[in-house]
């Protein structure tokens, strides 16, 4: 056994999935990979098109050929809707169930019944007419995200000047246990306290009511986070599984704080020449174990509706797969793929549907096509296969069609 790299450029779908027209009507048309292409012919990404990204997309475009040795396939997305979370853990090898996408006000009055019945002080924030938060113990609110689709996340954010870390996580927990949205954001920040938090409280819609956190000063010195998902098991996901196996586990970027690992390599963070320069120091130092590292700033230029910022991050990325191609031996895999779309050109600034690539490196492996996966979750069924251990919970793998 060797190393087991998978790559996630966050985003990078190639082409909607056939539900689209049901599910998310906005999304037809949507291809990410292709219209990047279409829109900046000059873009140069000669590994990302070797290991066989115009064979995912399933046609060619003027100079950007279907490559003839490359190892590739495709997979649908199998949890609703196109989301990063959520994709995450489908690629870690579970699918949650399906959450309510409800307002905070929904589930503020038991929020509250809970966290006091829990020893903590709570208080609500607002005029009556309109959707409260909560503040807890003085240090911490509570209340709708601002920066996602509405609904979906409630953030518990508070000062780490006021509370540790530890006990801010155990108020999210709390909050986890009675809530069924998809997500529960924990997170806090230093040199900054809860005036600053509710000085930047906001109201849309008078339905959704919250802390605007970039406003707030949370994110800017000691920043701190973890995602609670609704109906997430990491006992059964691949990272967890390989820790049980003391088989090295490292996440780098987005992934280190989304999904969860006994381990302690782990890298947050944003710039993508950051997060590749983490990923070299792990290849360089581990001799076997499972590598992640999300690629999130492709996903932040899609968000922006910004072709060019995108085709950038795209070329850096490419660059560092190149160089990280000539580290790999002849046990070594790699994936290269996406966790959904986020179409720049398609009109709207929020993820897309659609097919991600499954572009795979082996030394001397060649021409072999895993076909169309009906899950993300083959990814880690294929990892489980490689390091010989405990499935996860979901997906099939497809290690048979890359044995040599």
């Amino acid at each position: 056994m060797g190393k087991f790299i998978v790559i996630v450029l966050d985003s990078f779908g190639v082409g909607a999935m056939g539900d689209v027209e049901e599910v998310r009507a906005q999304d037809v048309g949507s291809n990410t990979a292709l219209h990047i292409i279409k829109k900046i012919p000059e873009i140069n990404i000669p590994n990302l098109l070797n290991l066989g990204l115009m064979n995912a997309i399933g046609e060619e475009w003027e100079g950007f050929k279907f490559s003839e040795k490359a190892n590739w396939g495709t997979a649908n997305l199998s949890h609703q809707g196109a989301d990063s979370f959520l994709g995450h853990q489908e690629i870690m090898g579970t699918i949650p169930p399906i959450p309510l996408n409800e307002p905070f006000s929904a589930s503020i009055d038991k929020v509250k019944k809970h966290l006091f019945e829990n020893g903590y002080t709570v208080r609500k924030l607002g005029e009556e007419h309109e959707p409260n938060i909560l503040v807890i113990n003085e240090c911490v609110t509570i209340g709708d995200n601002l920066e996602t689709d509405l609904g979906q996340v409630y953030n518990v954010s508070g000062s780490l000047d006021l509370i540790s870390f530890e006990e801010l996580t155990e108020i999210g927990k709390k909050v986890r246990e009675v809530v069924k949205v998809s997500r529960v954001i924990t997170f806090g920040g230093e040199n900054m306290d809860l005036d600053n938090l509710l000085n930047a409280r906001k109201i849309i819609d008078n339905k959704f009511s919250g802390v605007d956190a970039p406003e707030s000063g949370v994110y800017d010195k000691g920043y701190q986070v973890i995602h609670l998902g609704y109906g997430i098991d990491p006992k059964i996901q691949i990272p967890s599984i390989l820790d049980t196996q003391d088989i090295p586990v490292s996440l780098i970027g987005k992934v280190a704080d989304i999904v969860q690992t006994k381990s302690q390599e782990l890298y947050p963070g944003v710039d993508t020449q950051y997060l590749f320069d983490q990923l070299f120091e792990q290849v360089d130092k581990m001799s076997t174990g499972f590598i992640c590292l999300n690629i999130q700033e492709t996903d932040l230029a899609g968000h922006a509706e910004d072709v060019p910022r995108y085709a950038d991050r795209l070329e850096i990325s490419d660059k560092n797969i190149g160089r990280l191609l000539d580290k790999l031996n002849e046990e070594d895999i790699l994936i290269v793929m996406a966790d959904h779309g986020n179409d720049p050109t398609v009109g709207h600034s929020q993820h897309t549907r659609e097919k991600v690539p499954l572009l795979i490196y082996s030394k001397g492996l060649s021409n072999r096509q895993v076909g169309l996966r009906e899950t993300m979750s083959d990814v880690a069924a294929t990892i489980s296969d490689y390091f010989e251990t405990q499935k996860p919970a979901n997906g099939v793998s497809f290690m048979k069609e890359l044995i040599k």
